[in-house]
């Protein structure tokens, strides 16, 4: 399973190298892996009916959005996050951006991914 998530971290990375302009990610050693934090920011309803393993659900709807981030997530943890299928983690990854973490969106969000596994 570790695997599976990983060549989705690369499918996505690869593909959104293009869409970042200040830092261009090709690969992620293992030892990168261990620093990335890997955010849905789905409602709980969403998260609760299918998610990435490991992922933390922040919901992008939720009042206290910037302040969870802010007390759950470190700024020298590169965060990964993704929706459903892009938009909502479009507009946290540029939040999260303006807040000075490091982000990569995983474009396509969940739906693409699920749709790979099969």
């Amino acid at each position: 399973m570790k695997y599976t998530v990983f060549l989705f971290f690369l499918a996505f990375i690869n593909y959104s190298c293009s869409q970042i302009k200040s830092k261009p990610i090709t690969e992620v050693s293992q030892d990168e892996l261990k620093t990335i934090v890997l955010v849905d920011v789905r409602t709980p309803e969403e998260f609760n009916a299918g998610h990435l393993e490991h992922a933390l659900n922040i919901n992008w709807f939720d009042a206290n959005f910037q302040t969870q981030i802010t007390e759950q997530i470190a700024k020298d943890k590169t965060v990964y996050v993704y929706c459903k299928v892009g938009g909502r983690s479009t507009k946290a990854a540029d939040k999260l951006t303006a807040l000075g973490y490091t982000v990569v969106n995983l474009e396509g969000g969940y739906d693409t991914y699920k749709k790979a596994k099969h």
